[in-house]
C-alpha cells in the first residue's frame, strides 16, 4: 500500500539505461554529459503530504534542490542547471513532472527510486537504492 510518506528517503545511484542517446536528444552541454555519467549522485526525498524537497548530491560538493508542491506551480532547475516553471502531477503512485525538453516521471518501486525521463521518444531510465 502506499503511504503518504512512500518518497522520503536517501536513495544511491544504482544504475541507468539510454543515457547517451538521452543526453543528446536534449542537448546537454559535454561537460555535464561526461559528469552525469554513472554518476553516484544520492538522492535525498523529504515528503511532507503533497509538499516535496527534493535534493540531488552530486559528487564533489554540488547540489541541486527543488522544492514543491504537487498540484502547484513552482521554480525547478534542470539536469543541466536551467531554471524553469513547472506543475508537478501525482498520477498512481507517480510524480509527473514537465521539464522544457523532457517529460519526467519518478515512483517508488520494490524499495527503489525509479526515474524515467522521456524526450522525443528516447527513454532515459534511472534506478537508485534506498541507503537511509
Amino acid at each position: 500500500p502506499q503511504g503518504t510518506m512512500a518518497f522520503t528517503g536517501k536513495y544511491e545511484f544504482e544504475g541507468d539505461e539510454n543515457y547517451d542517446a538521452f543526453v543528446q536528444k536534449i542537448g546537454l552541454p559535454s561537460d555535464k554529459v561526461e559528469m552525469g555519467r554513472n554518476c553516484k549522485i544520492v538522492t535525498e526525498v523529504v515528503q511532507n503530504g503533497n509538499d516535496f524537497t527534493w535534493t540531488q548530491h552530486f559528487p564533489g560538493g554540488r547540489t541541486t534542490t527543488n522544492t514543491f508542491t504537487v498540484g502547484k506551480e513552482a521554480d525547478m532547475e534542470t539536469m543541466g542547471g536551467k531554471k524553469f516553471k513547472a506543475t508537478v502531477k501525482m498520477e498512481g503512485g507517480k510524480l509527473i513532472a514537465d521539464f522544457p525538453n523532457y517529460l519526467h516521471t519518478a515512483e517508488i518501486c520494490g524499495g527503489k527510486l525509479v526515474e524515467i525521463s522521456t524526450s522525443s521518444g528516447v527513454v532515459y531510465k534511472r534506478t537508485s537504492k534506498k541507503i537511509a
